[in-house]
């Protein structure tokens, strides 16, 4: 167990350290070229370990057409939002952003799979959470402010991987795969659909930033793609799913700390802002609980 939380600590780490990460990638090459760098080199480690493990077979091609779903939302989009809107806005508030991606799971579970009842709790979980993206946005501030185009291509990032969980419960998780060919399939095919639409003329100015180069590589890649993968699964196998979850708290304040290492300017907005949106987040996952709890004990 102290592995296990060890793991979900440091997958916090890892998912907050991202964004300064796309910052650096971005001054030098396009998001398009971060992302693809990104998914490239995440992919790398997870075929290897999963050719090692043997869990990748010629009869998974009947279920493609779902990998490439998956490798849409939860991989090409959802990283290039993420890429796109931090290349536009501090790291520090792109970073609190990405904490909404809970409750933007939770909508569109609603919406999309009839188990899944709101309670009030989780409604005032989405509000508080919605409130925090606000402040977050800052839109009484006009141009002078945040990235309104920043704060948009954060959020469709968050929608579409919100998306993505609700798919893959509703049509891979019945097929029992495991969890690594799942993984390996869907950045596996992300990279072919990004190799076809990435413009590579200047990639290599990547190269001329040692820390750009070896953050997309290493830092985005082979951990913040192919490792956060791993050290997740095997959290939800030793932890479970709601959890495992709790790494999606710590990201949020890693990316703030380091954004005000770097000498970003935090104010006590963004505190609030973070505040809110893992208030939302909390009071969202409880409320789920609950509510399952509550169904569990009535089927008794």
């Amino acid at each position: 167990m102290i592995r296990a939380y060890a793991a979900l600590v440091a997958l916090g780490l890892i998912w907050g350290s991202n964004f300064i990460y796309m910052k650096w990638a971005t001054e030098l090459i396009s998001p398009m070229q971060t992302v693809f760098l990104r998914v490239l080199f995440g992919f790398l480690p997870l075929a290897v370990i999963a050719w090692r493990a043997g869990v990748i077979h010629r009869d998974h091609l009947r279920h493609l057409p779902h990998f490439i779903v998956m490798s849409l939302l939860a991989t090409s989009f959802y990283y290039y939002g993420f890429v796109a809107g931090t290349s536009l806005l501090p790291s520090s508030v792109a970073g609190l952003l990405s904490g909404a991606i809970p409750i933007f799971t939770f909508l569109c579970a609603v919406l999309f799979l009839r188990e899944d009842r709101p309670t009030g709790q989780m409604a005032a979980g989405v509000l508080l959470g919605f409130a925090g993206i606000v402040l977050s946005a800052r839109p009484w501030e006009g141009a002078a402010g945040v990235s309104s185009a920043g704060v948009l291509w954060m959020l469709a990032g968050t929608i579409s991987v919100g998306a993505s969980f609700v798919y893959a419960r509703r049509y891979l998780s019945p097929l029992k795969l495991p969890p690594l060919a799942l993984a390996t399939w869907q950045t596996g095919l992300a990279v072919l659909t990004l190799a076809v639409l990435t413009e590579f003329d200047g990639i290599g100015a990547i190269a001329t930033d040692a820390h750009a180069m070896w953050g997309a590589v290493i830092g985005l890649g082979a951990l913040g793609t192919g490792g956060a993968f791993l050290i997740y699964y095997f959290i939800i196998d030793r932890l479970g799913p709601v959890r495992a979850a709790g790494a999606t708290y710590i990201a949020p304040v890693v990316a703030v700390i380091i954004g005000a290492a770097i000498g970003e300017t935090i104010t006590s907005l963004e505190i609030l802002a973070l505040v809110l949106i893992l208030g939302g987040v909390v009071l969202t996952q409880t409320g789920k609980r609950v509510t399952l709890a509550l169904t569990e004990t009535k089927d008794a």
